[in-house]
């Protein structure tokens, strides 16, 4: 008996250390204390950053845009363009002043310009350059059909030079044809203020053209009927030219022609709204100098997509014959016709 209950005795005390050896040892307070002050109080170390400079350049681009507004017209019956001033630019550069004269010396001086330009004007005749500066108004008005292939640098149906021709020798006066007579051509005697006989210096056989050779077509052979398809008439050195006249109007309030093409020197005047030359008469003007406002309002409308194109009345100048003799052909639905022709475009004379 007592054997047994000094086992049990050895065994608890056993136990005793087993428990003591395998419980855990409870922490320290004062590192408690300092392990939460470590994490209350301690700061990050910062990270490194990598302080990229960039240097940003802007250009910045000036772009002047010139805005031609043309008034939307009603229809014809009861339409009445509003002419639209066109200075060339030279123009504004050339007189900055515009300003109304509100004194006598203020007149005067407005006077004493205008003395003065129109002498610059008459030196630029003299010398046979086209003058720079228009004193003219034009209007462009809506097209009303047709529509252009080819750009009109490259449209040999608008562009003459393109074209070229070549002189013929044939009879250089008016000439009377047989066949039926339309009752309303284009008059070239209205090409003139002056009222005397067409006077003749050469005349001209224009090239055909192909236009199923390459993207624009090319020349071809001389058209040989009529057997003159161009011709130059006498001009008086720095006489104003005009459209030619006819009766029916393209518009309202008087307007007969549709500038279709116009540069330096030459010019395109179609008798109808549509930009083409497929379905009504058709002049063209060359070795003149085109006015300067009139080419530049063209110039102004072709770039916004030829929906307006200038338009013009009979008295209206298109320029001066400062250049030599005036070359004038006329076409009707694209055909080339003889400018010689009386009973068509010279009629009464």
């Amino acid at each position: 008996m007592k054997t047994r209950l000094l086992l049990l005795c050895i065994l608890a005390a056993l136990l005793a250390i087993v428990w003591r050896l395998h419980r855990p040892t409870p922490p320290d307070p004062r590192m408690v204390a300092l392990a939460a002050r470590a994490t209350l109080y301690a700061l990050p170390t910062p990270t490194p950053q990598r302080v990229v400079m960039t240097q940003v350049v802007v250009v910045t681009q000036v772009v002047t845009q010139v805005v031609v507004v043309t008034a939307t017209p009603t229809p014809l019956e009861r339409a009445t363009p509003t002419p639209t001033a066109t200075p060339f630019p030279s123009e504004a550069m050339a007189a900055p002043a515009a300003v109304e004269a509100s004194t006598p010396a203020a007149a005067q001086a407005s006077n004493a310009v205008e003395e003065d330009a129109a002498a610059a004007r008459a030196a630029t005749l003299s010398s046979g350059a086209c003058p720079s500066i228009s004193h003219h108004q034009y209007v462009a008005i809506p097209v009303a059909g047709g529509g252009l292939e080819h750009p009109p640098a490259l449209h040999a149906d608008l562009r003459l030079a393109l074209r070229g021709y070549e002189p013929v020798d044939a009879a250089r006066t008016l000439i009377d044809k047989d066949g039926p007579v339309d009752g309303d051509p284009p008059q070239l005697s209205a090409l003139f203020a002056r009222s005397d006989a067409p006077s003749f210096s050469q005349t001209y056989q224009v090239y055909d053209w192909n236009w199923g050779c390459g993207e624009h077509g090319c020349r071809g052979a001389l058209l040989q009927t009529p057997g003159v398809t161009l011709a130059a008439l006498h001009a008086q050195g720095g006489e104003p030219v005009f459209i030619p006249s006819r009766g029916r109007q393209i518009y309202a309030s008087g307007y007969k022609a549709l500038v279709l093409y116009a540069d330096a020197t030459h010019i395109t005047l179609g008798y109808m709204r549509e930009d083409s030359v497929a379905n009504g008469y058709v002049v063209h003007l060359a070795n003149l100098c085109v006015d300067p406002g009139l080419m530049a309002l063209y110039a102004a409308s072709d770039v916004a997509g030829r929906a307006s194109l200038p338009t013009l009345r009979e008295g209206e100048p298109i320029g001066v014959a400062a250049l030599g003799d005036l070359l004038v052909a006329v076409r009707d639905r694209g055909t080339f016709l003889d400018p010689r022709s009386r009973l068509d475009w010279w009629q009464g004379k």
